[in-house]
């Protein structure tokens, strides 16, 4: 597959860039020609994907973020701010997966994924669409903000009611905010993935469970989560400049 968007000159931030999709989406915009920071709670494993980006001749910042946290991602703009300049493409990536039954799942269990894959992807888009005002993204026009999403928004997955019920919001929320900030300058969309390996989904589709899953899909396979890059890819770019308020759905297929 080629496709290219030349996304230089533009800063970009990824939530959740620690691991599996946002660590895949940090290259692929840093390799685009973006200068991107990397925020995660786990600033350990940020060092070396910083590394791996400047090998490969791209420019990366690490931050520490803990979306669930405010003052977190407050503090966690401003030093990506004071390191690259403003931020004018915001990846709200960061979430947290959750496969208990409803009925037996624990109150702490419901407010972790409550807690990071809903309040704090609303904080970190207000966070970031604030900051991008006040860099003149209105005369701009240049920001864009993608929030990631999941097919599970749409269909019934056994273990992941309250998951989903996270993904159906901030598809909502995305479009939502998309209406209010029009006028800013500010794109919002969101990008609906759906499963591919990962750190977080691969004991699960090594399993039985997993295998039969699988088979369900139309075309009974998993693709790699590079298939997400080119939508990212064109929504962070000036080739996106009339789209907002969009959900864009990539999952070979899995949600049919």
């Amino acid at each position: 597959m080629h496709f290219h968007f030349d996304l230089t000159g533009r800063t970009a931030l990824v939530t959740g860039a620690s691991s599996g999709l946002g660590a895949n989406f940090a290259r692929a915009l840093a390799a685009a020609g973006a200068t991107v920071v990397v925020a995660a709670r786990r600033v350990d494993r940020l060092a070396a994907l910083v590394e791996e980006i400047a090998a490969a001749g791209g420019k990366a910042h690490a931050v520490a973020m803990d979306v669930a946290d405010e003052r977190s991602i407050r503090e966690g703009f401003a030093e990506a701010e004071a390191a690259v300049g403003p931020i004018n493409v915001f990846v709200a990536n960061a979430g947290v997966a959750s496969e208990s039954m409803t009925l037996e799942q624990p109150v702490s269990e419901v407010d972790a994924v409550l807690s990071v894959n809903l309040r704090g992807v609303v904080l970190s888009v207000q966070e970031a669409a604030r900051r991008m005002v006040a860099a003149g993204s209105a005369d701009k026009e240049d920001g864009r903000i993608i929030i990631i999403g999941s097919i599970t928004a749409d269909r019934i997955f056994p273990g992941a009611a309250v998951y989903a019920a996270t993904k159906a919001a901030v598809r909502h929320l995305g479009r939502s905010v998309a209406r209010e900030w029009a006028r800013k300058g500010i794109n919002v969309n969101v990008i609906q993935p759906g499963y591919f390996r990962s750190e977080m989904t691969a004991a699960m589709m090594d399993s039985p469970i997993g295998e039969k899953l699988v088979a369900s899909f139309p075309r009974r396979r998993l693709r790699d989560m590079t298939d997400l890059n080119a939508p990212l890819l064109w929504l962070a770019s000036d080739a996106s400049a009339g789209i907002t308020g969009t959900v864009v759905t990539v999952d070979d297929g899995q949600s049919l």
